[in-house]
């Protein structure tokens, strides 16, 4: 059949996908006489479109789902997408600008609206992206954070945790977004190092001469100054206990107190205390019972409460004061300053403290069972290094402030009296019959108003791993078919920054309503950036296009690209060279098949290549041996190139080399038919990295049944190998490959056929590849025995070479030739010993692997002792 000789990723790549969907290959129904293997992804933004990171994430997860498959599991990969109350109100916010409507002027059922008609638009863009890299998603069970019953969910555990005590309405220090205007929770703030200054402003002492200097990155807080606060042991401050202070500008009243918090050695010794814009001078504020004046707008304006400046934004205002204190005189000093500053994690605006009423969830007890799973190994995290900081965030865990001032997402249920109490239930209705018992009273739903905030899109993302098979479990309390048989799910694959977001509050959630974990494994990606080290972003246009990398690389050759240097929670530096080099390992595979293909047979049952096939099928066993451990271990990038390098290196480069035929030569039946059983055995182990073109080829190699896939079929079994002759093999190759090196040095046409002398302990393994060392090195005859006269020679391993040649060999070039061989033997042997020096790698390596290490440890000593005695020989004979 004549097939084309270039690889055409777009139509591939098209044509199955469209096979797969067409034929359900995908979905999963509960069966109890097969293994479940669930997984659900992390629900991208409905804002969102494909970026690398989505890339990397999605690309793992497929990996492991495939596998499972083949492995005969019932695999069941749930994707959605998440409502992202922040991003997306902002976005529909700025969509309404751009048709000249302000929010403010319409009604909440009006913008909510507007924001399902731009989800409905807009929100599904990614998944459908995420098609185009070959992601074998359940899209039967695609879901959405807001889908109703998922929603009914979310209020349902709220209810439950407040009737439980562990939620509660009070006023708190939050963090406040002024771009997004809404509190967030201590995690969804980023701290960034931010270059600012350090303002020393004069205080005046009422009534007299004297002034007090204090040092400040926010001169614009200072009209909502309540005290100035020094050490009651400060002796250069004594005097001044029980005094009065004037705020510059506003010439306003505040008393001089004193509390032991300050710090006498930084600054001046002295602080501004404003309760209302820092948490520390809040709670000072508290000891001292001290007047809280905001004098911040929610989008960070000055209000009236500020006197002056009115109506500016703070960064402005900050300015505007600096240049006031200066022509008051009243700004002796200003020094450039670094500091810490905390950003939004959705919006990057600059967040500020403030006092505000909000929902919290009580931490410090429903997070103790999330907190020894993760110890105990019960969920385990990849790579475990992050153990310790996930122990130190449990360990040190704050309210977690679920309520946002926002209109896109979960209403939080609580209901307000007239009398300014309020219930909390699942519906008005409920809240209606709630009050009238509690009450007393015939309140009727005029009554009752409900809470304006939303809850943090957090609170209904903690819940997916049981939300998107049985929504109804948190009302009922009873696992349906789904929830029993996929749950707990079997890994996640996720970003380290989430860890804490999602991550630990997913497993919060599993053991408050399951009474056990919600996955087994946790696989935390690195975080993909640019060749400079910086995070890919739209901002600083870093970030390369998913769909352009796709279109001219094909999702194969991205997706390996990807994966070639990107161990598990170490950051990629991505490298567009990575990705070519993923799309020349299509082409390599590629053109492998069509060597194969295009052998013609001689009717024979003769085996010409066993021991070439022997070879192969032992390799191929050990391989398969370390890409089982690799995936036990979550080592997913040396998985690849586990696979890699069997079929570039071993399958391509030697042994379709030690079988094909000669030019225009038959092959016998028995090798072609080995050797495209071995190319089947080798789309299948690399189906899951590589999906298009194994599938293709594999579909290539014989007709098959409609509704017949590849990715259906089964995993290869584990065999047992023969080490040794994989050992001898890899003699053989490197005696090879010198003599190759060679033939270029010298400029010897690799038609010329050559003579070899070999000295040896080991005649056997020779003897058993003459045929293999003949046809790939094109040597005429292989004898034993001593050093040869007028001959270059070179060591592989303990055994030495020698080529007879015609010119005459210089023996200082020979000899500096040995000593450069040396060199690099004796750099190899340091690296080996070094690795089995390492107790770790000992211990959790296997077996094979540490033997074979100790056998590269031996016969690079072996190499070196002959090496070395050759120079002495040579030395001997000059």
């Amino acid at each position: 059949m004549a097939r084309s000789t270039k690889y055409n990723p777009q139509i591939t790549e098209s044509k199955w996908y469209q096979y797969w969907m067409k034929h359900g290959m995908f979905h999963s129904e509960p069966d109890d006489q097969k293994e479940a293997y669930s997984i659900v992804i992390p629900p991208p933004n409905v804002t969102g479109v494909l970026h690398m990171g989505h890339m990397l994430n999605n690309t793992i997860q497929d990996i492991l789902v495939r596998k499972a498959r083949m492995e005969g599991k019932n695999a069941c990969w749930v994707p959605g997408t998440d409502h992202a109350s922040i991003a997306t109100e902002a976005k529909v916010v700025a969509m309404l600008k751009e048709k000249g409507i302000d929010k403010k002027s319409i009604s909440r059922e009006a913008f909510l609206e507007y924001s399902w008609e731009w989800k409905e638009k807009y929100g599904g863009i990614i998944l459908e992206q995420l098609k185009k890299l070959g992601a074998s998603c359940d899209w039967d069970r695609t879901r959405f954070t807001m889908d109703k019953d998922l929603s009914e969910a979310v209020i349902q555990v709220f209810v439950d945790l407040h009737n439980k005590g562990k939620i509660y309405r009070g006023i708190r220090m939050v963090n406040w977004d002024p771009k997004g205007k809404t509190a967030l929770s201590d995690d969804e703030v980023v701290f960034k190092e931010v270059a600012s200054k350090l303002y020393h402003i004069a205080y005046k002492i009422e009534g007299t001469e004297e002034t007090l200097t204090i040092a400040t990155t926010r001169p614009e807080t200072i009209m909502a100054d309540v005290a100035i606060c020094v050490h009651p042991e400060d002796p250069r401050y004594a005097h001044l206990k029980g005094k009065k202070a004037l705020i510059p500008l506003i010439n306003k009243s505040i008393p001089i107190i004193a509390d032991s918090y300050v710090d006498m050695s930084f600054g001046t010794g002295c602080l501004k205390i404003t309760p209302a814009h820092d948490i520390n001078d809040y709670e000072i504020g508290q000891r001292h019972q001290l007047e809280v004046i905001d004098i911040l707008n929610d989008d960070g304006t000055l209000n009236e409460k500020a006197e002056i400046l009115i109506g500016e934004d703070r960064f402005i205002a900050r300015k505007k004061i600096a240049k006031l204190l200066r022509e008051a005189g009243q700004l002796p000093k200003e020094e450039e300053y670094a500091s810490n500053v905390g950003h939004s994690e959705r919006t990057d605006a600059i967040i500020e403290p403030r006092l505000s009423m909000q929902w919290f969830l009580k931490m410090e007890d429903i997070t103790q069972p999330a907190l020894r799973a993760v110890m105990d190994d019960t969920v385990r995290l990849f790579p475990p290094k992050f153990k310790n900081m996930y122990r130190s965030w449990m360990e040190n865990v704050r309210d977690w402030c679920i309520s946002r001032q926002l209109w896109w997402g979960h209403r939080i249920p609580a209901y307000y009296l007239p009398n300014g109490a309020h219930v909390v239930a699942a519906s008005l209705d409920e809240a209606v019959q709630l009050a009238n018992r509690q009450h007393n009273e015939q309140y009727t739903a005029k009554d009752l108003k409900q809470d304006e905030d939303v809850l943090d899109t957090w609170f209904s993302s903690w819940l997916w791993p049981i939300s998107v098979f049985d929504p109804d479990f948190f009302k009922t309390g009873k696992k349906n078919k789904d929830l029993s048989y996929y749950y707990p799910t079997n890994d996640l694959v996720t970003a380290p920054e989430i860890l804490f977001f999602w991550v630990a509050r997913m497993i919060i959630a599993g053991y408050e309503y399951t009474g056990e974990k919600p996955f087994r494994n946790v696989y935390l990606t690195g975080i993909v950036r640019d060749k400079l080290g910086r995070k890919m972003s739209k901002s600083l246009g870093n970030s390369p296009d998913p769909l352009a990398l796709i279109e001219t690389y094909g999702a194969d050759g991205v997706r390996t690209g990807m994966l070639f240097s990107s161990p598990a929670g170490n950051d990629l530096p991505f490298d567009e060279k990575l990705v070519e080099q993923g799309r020349n390992f299509s082409n390599k595979i590629w053109n492998a098949y069509r060597l194969i293909e295009s052998w013609e047979v001689k009717e024979s049952t003769e085996e010409a290549n066993k021991t070439a096939i022997a070879w192969f099928e032992s390799r191929f066993h050990q391989s398969l041996s370390e890409l089982t451990d690799h995936f036990e271990k979550f080592r997913i990038s040396d998985a690849l190139m586990t696979l890699y390098k069997l079929i570039w290196d071993d399958f391509c480069s030697w042994y379709l080399e030690m079988v094909k035929p000669d030019y225009q030569k038959p092959v016998d039946q028995l090798t072609k038919m080995r050797t495209t059983r071995f190319f089947e055995e080798l789309m299948k182990i690399l189906h899951p990295f590589m999906p298009f073109i194994t599938e293709e080829l594999w579909q290539q190699v014989q007709k098959r049944a409609e509704g017949d896939a590849l990715m259906l079929a089964d995993w290869p079994k584990m065999k047992a190998f023969d080490a040794s002759i994989i050992s001898e093999a890899q003699q053989v190759f490197e005696v090879v490959s010198q003599i190759r090196n060679i033939r270029a040095s010298k400029g010897i046409s690799p038609k010329e056929s050559l003579d070899m002398t070999i000295n040896t302990q080991n005649q056997g393994i020779y003897i058993k590849f003459d045929g293999v060392i003949k046809k790939l090195a094109n040597i005429e005859s292989i004898r034993f025995g001593e050093k040869e006269d007028n001959a270059l020679s070179f060591v592989a391993k303990a055994d030495e070479v020698f080529i007879p040649i015609e010119e005459k060999i210089d023996p200082e070039q020979e000899k500096e030739t040995l000593r450069k061989e040396l060199e690099y033997t004796r750099g190899f042997l340091k690296a080996v010993s070094k690795k089995l020096e390492n107790e770790r790698f000992v211990s959790n390596a296997p077996e094979a692997v540490v033997l074979l290490e100790k056998k590269k440890m031996a016969d690079a000593q072996a190499k070196m002792n002959a090496l070395e005695e050759n120079l002495k020989k040579l030395d001997q004979s000059s």
